[in-house]
C-alpha cells in the first residue's frame, strides 16, 4: 500500500493543477499541444485574447513549469515544458470528453 506523499509534495501537486484551473491557460496549453511552438502574437491571434492577457497567462504557466520558452531574435517562442504536461493535458481532455 502506498503512503501519502509529504506535505511539500502535496503542495507542489496542488500548485501544478492550478495551472489547469483557468480556461485561457488551458486554451494556450491546448494550442501548444497541437502546434508545439508558438510566439505571443500567434497565441493572441488564435485565442482572440489580448496580448497583455496572453503574456500574463504565459508568465504564470512558465512560473508553474508547464511551459518553456526560447528566444529567437526579438521573439519568444513557447512550448510545453515536457511530456508530463502533454500527458496530463491529454488525460484531462479525454476525461472531459467522456462526460
Amino acid at each position: 500500500m502506498r503512503s501519502v506523499p509529504e506535505k511539500e509534495t502535496l503542495t507542489h501537486i496542488a500548485e501544478l493543477f492550478k495551472g489547469f484551473a483557468d480556461p485561457t491557460r488551458v486554451q494556450i496549453l491546448c494550442l501548444l499541444l497541437t502546434q508545439e511552438e508558438l510566439c505571443v502574437s500567434d497565441i493572441t491571434q488564435q485565442t482572440e485574447v489580448s496580448q497583455s492577457a496572453v503574456s500574463h497567462q504565459l508568465r504564470l504557466l512558465k512560473e508553474m513549469h508547464l511551459i518553456k520558452s526560447r528566444r529567437e531574435g526579438k521573439n519568444m517562442h513557447y512550448s510545453l515544458a515536457d511530456d508530463h504536461v502533454k500527458t496530463i493535458l491529454q488525460m484531462g481532455l479525454e476525461h472531459a470528453l467522456c462526460e
